[in-house]
């Protein structure tokens, strides 16, 4: 970070750092127990996680109104102000992976008394796993502004697109073969939707870290592996 002569800016851009880094590591925690609740079919569980998005919606309010002071203030210019509309960028994106951890727990609730086959909940582990960890990579890329980390994880959400692909099907055919299964598999099929978008959000941080160091977006495509649209799509 360069240094300025007001000492004070430098920390308030390092503030805005710290707040992105207690925000995440907020999220992080919500997105696991958000699955822990929906695993074990845990509605008290899933109202701690509930209770526990607050925290973040208050983080991205604190971080919101530091950077409407500063620009206020200070009149960013250059990389100065592409630091604070990164952070507001990210908290955008931190703030809505909260609330797609609430909406995964709150599906506890809906199937509390439903047996869900084991190899349906083992996928969405691994789409959680997988989440988590570029959840975990691409903050660990903003902190470090290391580009090469943040483009690593917006190729890896391909990875999440595949699984969501293939668990989608299995979930269409345990409907198809049981109707009693529909309304269980319904919730899950939502279910393993929040967490693929959890993927796209860690992707849209990836792009901003990349804006932030070079000045320009990133000049590929977005990988995308979700073609569960076109299973709907009755072919001829």
């Amino acid at each position: 970070m360069s240094e300025h002569i007001v000492r004070s800016y430098d920390q308030e851009l390092e503030l805005l750092d710290k707040k992105i880094a207690q925000m995440g590591g907020e999220v992080e925690q919500e997105l696991a127990q958000g699955f822990d609740a929906l695993e074990r079919r845990d509605p008290k569980l899933a109202e701690v996680v509930a209770a526990s998005d607050s925290k973040v919606d208050a983080l991205e309010a604190e971080i919101q109104d530091l950077t409407i002071r500063m620009i206020a203030r200070r009149q960013p210019m250059a990389v100065d102000l592409r630091h604070i509309m990164t952070v507001l960028k990210i908290a955008g994106d931190l703030e809505r992976t909260g609330d797609l951890a609430k909406n995964l727990a709150k599906r506890a609730a809906a199937i509390s008394g439903e047996n869900h086959p084991k190899p349906l909940m083992t996928g969405l582990k691994h789409m959680v796993e997988l989440a988590l960890a570029q959840l975990k990579d691409v903050l660990d890329a903003f902190a470090e502004r290391d580009v090469e980390k943040a483009i690593a994880v917006w190729r890896r959400d391909e990875r999440i697109d595949a699984m969501y692909n293939s668990l989608f099907r299995e979930l269409l055919t345990y409907m198809m073969e049981d109707p009693r299964n529909i309304g269980l598999c319904t919730h899950l099929l939502f279910a393993a939707k929040n967490i693929e978008r959890v993927g796209d959000h860690t992707t849209n941080i990836a792009e901003d870290i990349h804006y932030l160091v070079h000045g320009v977006p990133l000049p590929d495509d977005r990988p995308k592996g979700d073609d569960t649209a076109s299973t709907l799509i009755r072919k001829d």
